[in-house]
């Protein structure tokens, strides 16, 4: 059970660095990562990032799940990427969320979470 545990620990920490550098390399905007492994048992790891346009919001999130998809063989739901004001992507053990930034602003999951 130990074993296990630590092979998830390892697979979510890998994941987590995809997603940041894919992020990174897309010129996303305050990236922040909040771990609420102690807060919840839905996910692990929150990813919050914000975008410049609907179309560099629209091209991080694709980024992302391509990578995810390559690296993980894992597919990842995408919602909202059709308004792309807020695209939120499940990855299981992650939940990148990509805004605009007002809409970041308006809704502020750093302060819901990050406490």
């Amino acid at each position: 059970m130990k074993i296990k545990k630590n092979l998830k620990k390892k697979f979510d920490l890998r994941m987590l660095e995809v997603v940041k550098q894919t992020l990174l390399d897309d010129k996303v905007i305050n990236l922040k990562i909040i771990d609420i492994r102690k807060k919840t048992a839905f996910t692990d790891f929150i990813i919050l990032g914000s975008g410049t346009s609907n179309r560099h919001i629209i091209n991080m999130a694709k980024n992302v799940r391509e990578k995810i998809k390559k690296n993980f063989d894992f597919s990842v739901s995408i919602e909202g990427i059709e308004q792309s004001d807020w695209v939120l992507i499940d990855a299981s053990s992650l939940v990148v969320n990509i805004f605009k930034p007002k809409i970041r602003e308006f809704y502020n999951l750093e302060k819901i979470w990050d406490n």
